[in-house]
Protein backbone atom coordinates (compact mmCIF):
# COMPACT_ATOMS: atom_id res chain seq x y z
CA UNK A 1 0.00 0.00 0.00
CA UNK A 2 1.15 3.68 -0.88
CA UNK A 3 -0.41 4.95 2.08
CA UNK A 4 -0.19 4.76 5.99
CA UNK A 5 -3.10 2.58 8.10
CA UNK A 6 -2.74 4.33 11.82
CA UNK A 7 -5.73 2.72 14.07
CA UNK A 8 -6.63 4.53 17.28
CA UNK A 9 -7.60 2.52 20.49
CA UNK A 10 -8.98 2.68 23.86
CA UNK A 11 -11.77 2.04 26.35
CA UNK A 12 -14.63 4.08 26.34
CA UNK A 13 -13.81 8.00 27.71
CA UNK A 14 -10.56 7.42 26.73
CA UNK A 15 -9.89 10.53 24.50
CA UNK A 16 -9.86 9.02 21.47
CA UNK A 17 -11.85 11.95 19.70
CA UNK A 18 -9.99 14.67 21.18
CA UNK A 19 -6.29 13.08 20.37
CA UNK A 20 -7.62 12.15 16.63
CA UNK A 21 -8.66 15.60 15.61
CA UNK A 22 -5.48 16.54 17.50
CA UNK A 23 -3.52 14.29 15.06
CA UNK A 24 -5.46 15.21 11.92
CA UNK A 25 -4.32 19.20 12.69
CA UNK A 26 -0.83 18.14 12.69
CA UNK A 27 -1.21 16.16 9.21
CA UNK A 28 -3.08 18.73 7.81
CA UNK A 29 -0.96 21.49 9.06
CA UNK A 30 2.23 19.61 7.60
CA UNK A 31 0.94 18.78 4.24
CA UNK A 32 0.22 15.29 4.40
CA UNK A 33 -2.86 13.91 2.72
CA UNK A 34 -5.18 12.74 5.61
CA UNK A 35 -8.46 10.86 6.16
CA UNK A 36 -10.33 10.30 9.25
CA UNK A 37 -13.10 7.59 9.44
CA UNK A 38 -14.56 5.43 12.22
CA UNK A 39 -16.06 1.73 13.49
CA UNK A 40 -18.46 0.47 13.21
CA UNK A 41 -18.66 2.91 10.23
CA UNK A 42 -17.70 4.39 7.55
CA UNK A 43 -19.43 3.54 5.08
CA UNK A 44 -23.50 3.92 4.65
CA UNK A 45 -24.00 0.49 4.83
CA UNK A 46 -20.95 0.45 7.74
CA UNK A 47 -23.26 3.09 9.43
CA UNK A 48 -26.35 1.42 9.12
CA UNK A 49 -25.06 -2.06 10.86
CA UNK A 50 -23.66 0.72 13.17
CA UNK A 51 -26.83 2.10 14.00
CA UNK A 52 -28.34 -1.69 15.07
CA UNK A 53 -25.23 -2.57 17.04
CA UNK A 54 -25.05 0.56 19.23
CA UNK A 55 -29.02 1.20 19.83
CA UNK A 56 -30.32 0.27 23.24
CA UNK A 57 -33.32 -1.65 21.60
CA UNK A 58 -31.10 -4.45 20.86
CA UNK A 59 -30.08 -5.19 24.46
CA UNK A 60 -31.18 -8.97 23.78
CA UNK A 61 -28.26 -9.50 21.17
CA UNK A 62 -26.57 -11.95 21.60
CA UNK A 63 -22.23 -12.09 21.80
CA UNK A 64 -21.42 -13.43 18.76
CA UNK A 65 -24.14 -11.82 16.58
CA UNK A 66 -22.52 -8.67 17.82
CA UNK A 67 -19.16 -9.84 16.58
CA UNK A 68 -20.52 -10.69 13.58
CA UNK A 69 -22.22 -7.51 12.51
CA UNK A 70 -18.84 -5.47 14.04
CA UNK A 71 -17.10 -7.71 11.10
CA UNK A 72 -19.65 -6.92 8.58
CA UNK A 73 -19.83 -3.93 9.16
CA UNK A 74 -15.65 -3.70 9.03
CA UNK A 75 -15.74 -5.50 5.54
CA UNK A 76 -17.79 -3.04 3.88
CA UNK A 77 -15.84 -0.52 5.68
CA UNK A 78 -12.11 -1.72 4.38
CA UNK A 79 -13.24 -2.70 0.66
CA UNK A 80 -15.21 0.42 -0.02
CA UNK A 81 -13.43 2.84 1.63
CA UNK A 82 -10.22 2.16 3.76
CA UNK A 83 -8.06 0.18 1.03
CA UNK A 84 -8.84 2.79 -2.21
CA UNK A 85 -7.73 5.42 0.24
CA UNK A 86 -4.55 3.59 1.11
CA UNK A 87 -3.68 2.71 -2.46
CA UNK A 88 -4.14 6.25 -3.02
CA UNK A 89 -1.40 7.11 -1.05
CA UNK A 90 -3.43 8.93 2.21
CA UNK A 91 -2.91 8.62 5.92
CA UNK A 92 -6.10 6.70 7.08
CA UNK A 93 -6.56 7.28 10.49
CA UNK A 94 -9.39 5.19 12.25
CA UNK A 95 -11.27 5.49 15.55
CA UNK A 96 -11.48 1.71 16.49
CA UNK A 97 -10.40 -1.44 14.24
CA UNK A 98 -10.09 -5.21 14.27
CA UNK A 99 -8.15 -4.62 18.11
CA UNK A 100 -11.90 -3.21 19.74
CA UNK A 101 -13.69 -6.39 18.07
CA UNK A 102 -10.46 -8.37 19.72
CA UNK A 103 -10.77 -6.67 23.29
CA UNK A 104 -14.70 -6.12 23.70
CA UNK A 105 -15.94 -9.43 21.95
CA UNK A 106 -13.30 -11.86 22.51
CA UNK A 107 -11.89 -10.71 25.62
CA UNK A 108 -14.74 -9.03 27.56
CA UNK A 109 -17.39 -10.92 25.91
CA UNK A 110 -15.77 -14.36 26.90
CA UNK A 111 -15.77 -15.68 22.77
CA UNK A 112 -11.82 -15.98 22.56
CA UNK A 113 -8.81 -13.48 21.00
CA UNK A 114 -8.36 -16.23 18.48
CA UNK A 115 -11.96 -16.52 17.24
CA UNK A 116 -12.60 -12.98 16.28
CA UNK A 117 -9.15 -12.86 14.90
CA UNK A 118 -10.34 -15.30 12.37
CA UNK A 119 -13.20 -13.91 11.48
CA UNK A 120 -11.85 -10.47 11.05
CA UNK A 121 -8.72 -12.03 9.22
CA UNK A 122 -11.61 -13.14 5.95
CA UNK A 123 -13.63 -9.73 6.88
CA UNK A 124 -10.40 -7.43 6.30
CA UNK A 125 -8.85 -9.59 4.01
CA UNK A 126 -5.80 -9.32 6.34
CA UNK A 127 -5.67 -5.88 5.94
CA UNK A 128 -3.94 -4.79 9.63
CA UNK A 129 -2.75 -0.55 10.49
CA UNK A 130 0.89 0.01 10.15
CA UNK A 131 0.23 1.42 13.70
CA UNK A 132 -2.19 1.21 16.47
CA UNK A 133 -2.11 3.84 18.92
CA UNK A 134 -3.55 2.19 22.40
CA UNK A 135 -5.26 5.25 25.10
CA UNK A 136 -4.73 3.15 28.20
CA UNK A 137 -7.03 3.87 30.82
CA UNK A 138 -8.91 2.59 33.82
CA UNK A 139 -12.38 1.10 32.93
CA UNK A 140 -13.77 3.19 36.39
CA UNK A 141 -12.66 6.90 35.30
CA UNK A 142 -13.37 6.63 31.36
CA UNK A 143 -17.08 5.73 32.40
CA UNK A 144 -16.98 8.53 34.76
CA UNK A 145 -16.34 10.83 31.48
CA UNK A 146 -18.20 9.24 29.60
CA UNK A 147 -21.28 9.97 31.64
CA UNK A 148 -20.10 13.41 31.91
CA UNK A 149 -20.45 13.66 28.40
CA UNK A 150 -23.77 12.18 26.83
CA UNK A 151 -26.16 9.71 26.68
CA UNK A 152 -24.53 6.42 27.09
CA UNK A 153 -25.41 3.57 24.02
CA UNK A 154 -25.59 0.07 24.32
CA UNK A 155 -21.87 -1.54 24.70
CA UNK A 156 -21.09 1.87 26.86
CA UNK A 157 -24.72 0.76 29.72
CA UNK A 158 -22.63 -2.75 30.22
CA UNK A 159 -21.76 -3.17 34.25
CA UNK A 160 -18.51 -1.95 35.12
CA UNK A 161 -16.96 -5.68 34.87
CA UNK A 162 -17.76 -5.55 31.55
CA UNK A 163 -15.15 -2.04 30.96
CA UNK A 164 -12.44 -3.86 33.35
CA UNK A 165 -12.62 -6.61 31.16
CA UNK A 166 -12.04 -4.04 28.21
CA UNK A 167 -9.23 -2.29 30.04
CA UNK A 168 -7.54 -5.65 30.95
CA UNK A 169 -7.80 -6.83 27.17
CA UNK A 170 -6.41 -3.76 25.78
CA UNK A 171 -3.41 -4.40 28.03
CA UNK A 172 -2.83 -7.83 27.13
CA UNK A 173 -3.43 -7.03 23.31
CA UNK A 174 -0.65 -4.83 22.89
CA UNK A 175 1.52 -7.06 25.04
CA UNK A 176 0.80 -9.72 22.64
CA UNK A 177 1.58 -7.08 20.02
CA UNK A 178 4.44 -4.45 20.82
CA UNK A 179 5.95 -4.21 17.70
CA UNK A 180 2.34 -2.81 16.23
CA UNK A 181 0.47 -1.22 19.97
CA UNK A 182 2.05 1.59 21.43
CA UNK A 183 0.70 1.97 24.94
CA UNK A 184 0.01 5.67 25.87
CA UNK A 185 -0.93 6.32 30.00
CA UNK A 186 -4.79 8.45 29.08
CA UNK A 187 -4.35 9.77 32.41
CA UNK A 188 -1.56 12.12 31.02
CA UNK A 189 -2.73 15.93 29.96
CA UNK A 190 -4.18 16.20 26.51
CA UNK A 191 -0.71 18.00 25.35
CA UNK A 192 1.61 15.22 26.51
CA UNK A 193 -0.57 12.52 24.69
CA UNK A 194 -0.77 14.50 22.02
CA UNK A 195 3.10 15.11 21.73
CA UNK A 196 3.40 11.22 22.24
CA UNK A 197 1.38 10.83 19.26
CA UNK A 198 2.18 12.93 17.38
CA UNK A 199 6.32 11.58 17.91
CA UNK A 200 5.68 8.26 17.10
CA UNK A 201 3.52 9.23 13.71
CA UNK A 202 6.55 11.19 12.77
CA UNK A 203 8.42 8.56 12.99
CA UNK A 204 6.14 6.13 11.12
CA UNK A 205 6.41 8.34 8.03
CA UNK A 206 9.93 8.78 8.13
CA UNK A 207 10.15 5.16 7.93
CA UNK A 208 7.61 4.61 5.21
CA UNK A 209 8.81 7.65 2.89
CA UNK A 210 12.48 8.04 3.42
Amino acid sequence: MKGLFISIEGADGSGKSTQIELLRNYLEKNNYKSVLTREPGGTIISEAIRNIILDKKYMEMSDMTEALLYAASRAQHVEEYIKPLLEKGNIVICDRFVDSSVVYQGYARGLGISCIENINKYATKGLEPDITILLDINAEEGIKRKKNQRELDRLELQKLEFHKKVSEGYRELSNMYPNRIKRIDASKSVEDISNEIISTVKQLINDKYK
